[in-house]
């Protein structure tokens, strides 16, 4: 048997030990429905059955599934149903297609709330789903990079034909300087027309940005 050091052994017991207690004080769970999973899983069998993994085309947002099924009750307990908890467990389900789609990113920049949606909701979830991103890339998360500078009508509530009126020139960036030159990744939860994540990446690279990849957990329309 080759020689282990005793600070490896030291390292890898109190590393299984952690994960137990985490285990015990918080016990993993699905995302959609709460049965228990392995730590490792975002959902429980049956739930992960009904994930269908979105066709991604050029020109479109990258998204890991269509919005349905497990997916969708996920999102929704996330966006509305207070539970910030299930950003990292979602974020998880990008790393994939990050690893495959988004290398040599520099930055990492959510698609912004309205500061009056968010005191309302209390968390961005698309902040942390990018938080979880810029973890998996090692790289920066600009969390406040771009501004929402109309309280636009929820995307959800217009038609299709609506949407990119809505959010036409709401989005400006913070700090042009802090984008400039960089291959940034743009990151939110759902895109149906793909019309919020456009008037940001527009907003980005009259910024300065070099590239930007929009990426996101769900895409409606799929399937």
């Amino acid at each position: 048997m080759p020689h282990v050091r005793p600070f490896l052994l030291a390292s890898v017991a109190a590393r299984a030990l952690a994960r137990a207690l985490l285990d015990t004080l918080s016990p993993p769970a699905c995302a959609a429905c709460d049965a228990p999973v392995r730590r490792d899983r975002v959902f429980c069998s049956p739930c992960a059955a009904t994930v269908l993994r979105a066709a991604n085309e050029p020109g479109e947002p990258l998204a890991f599934a269509a919005f349905g099924g497990a997916v969708a009750a996920a999102l929704r307990r996330f966006k509305y149903g207070e539970r910030p908890d299930l950003g990292r467990p979602l974020g998880h389900l990008l790393r994939g297609l990050m690893r495959e789609e988004a290398p040599g990113v520099d930055l990492v920049v959510p698609v912004p709330l309205h500061p009056r949606r968010l005191a309302e909701r209390g968390y961005n979830q698309a902040a942390l789903l990018a938080h979880a991103a810029a973890d998996e890339l090692d790289v920066p998360l600009a969390a406040r990079a771009l501004v929402r500078l109309r309280d636009t009508t929820q995307q959800a509530t217009l038609r299709r034909a609506e949407r990119h009126a809505n959010v036409a020139r709401a989005f400006v960036t913070r700090s042009p300087r802090a984008v400039q030159g960089l291959r940034v990744l743009l990151v939110d939860d759902v895109a149906t027309t793909g019309a919020t994540l456009s008037a940001c990446r527009d907003a980005l690279v009259e910024a300065g940005a070099r590239d930007v990849i929009t990426l996101c957990v769900a895409r409606a329309g799929d399937g």
